[in-house]
């Protein structure tokens, strides 16, 4: 019988499956472009301060540069389904074929106020992507009951492709929502969202730049990230994964990779990824990131 792989075994193949979360900046092509290889699978939020046509131009203006884009249609940010067609073409005129649909913080433009309701369109309209992600909340959404997002999920399964997992600094509820998530019989590939090592004072920085009201709303979903970040000690990605391993490595819990919230401290997260897997492999590399469509599945010891 082959050796089941290590908890190392599944942080390195957890490491080398990721793509990056940036946010829709002046300035943040160059950086991506400054961080990442060619080829890296990058997503770009949507900011209701810039609308949904910066997510748009920054999609557009990586995809020219060669890098896998996925962007954010965050669904109370279009007004109906003539601008869900319009927003599609473009998209398939630039190569982008990936999209993430969330539902969004700010108020509805107009037909739309959730995602199930774009994910239903997209459906009716022929599958125009070939992958589509959904979130997932391990902790709960301080605007929406646990069992809403439950009930949520399971109705935008079958439109979906992918489920990504919210911000959480818990290994034990990471681990413990993962197995749920099985239970309640949705079989999507996971990407588990991770915060990198990302810099306090960079951070409060980055605020002015996505919004006042934007910024209140994350720190009102996300409370406690500046406390972890600032706590000496009290936050390290790869001891989180670490934890979690012993259930994000069994085969059926089919996790794909890595989403890494980079908060546009991109070539920071970037070179930690690097630094952990040079750590694991023993200087021996695999340093490039893989795509992340499709779930590896490992077992651990």
């Amino acid at each position: 019988m082959m050796a089941r792989p290590t908890r190392a075994d599944v942080l390195r193949a957890l490491l080398s499956r990721v793509r990056y979360e940036v946010l829709p900046t002046a300035g943040v092509v160059d950086e991506v472009c400054a961080g990442l290889p060619s080829g890296a699978t990058v997503t770009v939020t949507a900011s209701p301060s810039k609308g949904l046509d910066a997510t748009l131009q920054v999609a557009e203006r990586l995809a020219e540069l060669r890098y896998d884009v996925v962007p954010h249609l965050a669904a109370r940010m279009i007004d109906g389904p003539g601008r869900l067609a319009e927003i599609t073409s473009r998209l398939h005129s630039a190569g982008i074929t990936k999209v993430f649909v969330p539902g969004g913080d700010a108020d509805p433009a107009g037909a739309y106020d959730c995602a199930l309701q774009v994910l239903a369109e997209l459906t009716r309209t022929g599958h125009p992507f070939t992958e589509i992600g959904i979130a997932g909340y391990p902790e709960s959404h301080p605007a929406i009951n646990d069992d809403l997002t439950i009930q949520a999920m399971w109705d935008k399964r079958s439109h979906a492709t992918l489920l990504v997992s919210n911000l959480t600094f818990d290994p034990h509820l990471l681990a413990s929502w993962v197995r749920r998530v099985r239970t309640r019989g949705v079989q999507l590939p996971i990407l588990v969202g991770l915060p990198g090592p990302v810099e306090r004072a960079r951070l409060l920085r980055m605020a002015p730049k996505i919004g006042v009201g934007e910024s209140a709303r994350f720190l009102a979903k996300n409370g406690g990230l500046f406390a972890r970040i600032a706590a000496p000690g009290g936050y390290d990605p790869l001891r989180l994964l670490g934890r979690a391993a012993p259930t994000l490595g069994r085969e059926d819990m089919h996790i794909a990779g890595l989403h890494l919230f980079t908060f546009n401290q991109i070539a920071e997260t970037e070179t930690w990824r690097v630094a952990q897997l040079e750590r694991l492999d023993g200087g021996r590399g695999h340093l490039v990131a893989r795509p992340v469509t499709r779930a590896q599945e490992w077992g651990v010891r």
